[in-house]
């Protein structure tokens, strides 16, 4: 089966907080990723499923024209086959279709794989973030592009 790549829903979460609990150090609670779909009218998260296997997701928060991403993550035995990139070109179409014209994106200084997929769609270094990390005090890069996929004509948002 091919990986297909969609909005998530509200069941989704479950599968998305293990993978979630799986990659970070200081993990999003079950209900914070409830709360996101259920009572935050900015965010939206994009899956990739495969087989009715949630592979990794996707975060942000769209406010007018700036979207923030707030998570990404792949499942540890899938990583390295592009899953997360296509998660972004995905997160970046959606919120493009949405009327964004940048994202912005904070990520571990130590993380150098992520920078460099973050590079590769565009994104460049704006600045440094001291100390935003609570589980060890590490620093952040604050990266931002500029460069999003153009509107997709036929693009509609359904309801959840």
């Amino acid at each position: 089966m091919s990986i297909i790549y969609r909005r998530m829903v509200r069941a989704d979460v479950e599968q998305v907080h293990q993978i979630e609990l799986d990659t970070f150090p200081e993990p999003w609670s079950l209900q914070s990723f409830i709360d996101e779909m259920e009572r935050n009218a900015c965010a939206r998260y994009i899956v990739a499923e495969e087989d009715g296997q949630i592979l990794g997701y996707a975060g942000a928060w769209l406010i007018m024209d700036e979207g923030h991403i707030t998570n990404v993550a792949v499942m540890k035995s899938r990583r390295g086959e592009g899953i997360g990139k296509g998660l972004m070109q995905a997160l970046m179409q959606y919120a493009a279709n949405m009327g964004v014209q940048y994202m912005t994106l904070e990520v571990r200084k130590s993380n150098l794989t992520a920078q460099k997929l973050y590079h590769g769609l565009g994104f460049i270094d704006l600045g440094v973030r001291k100390r935003y990390y609570e589980d060890n005090g590490e620093d952040a890069l604050l990266l931002v592009c500029q460069d999003m996929p153009p509107v997709e004509e036929d693009f509609f948002e359904a309801e959840e």
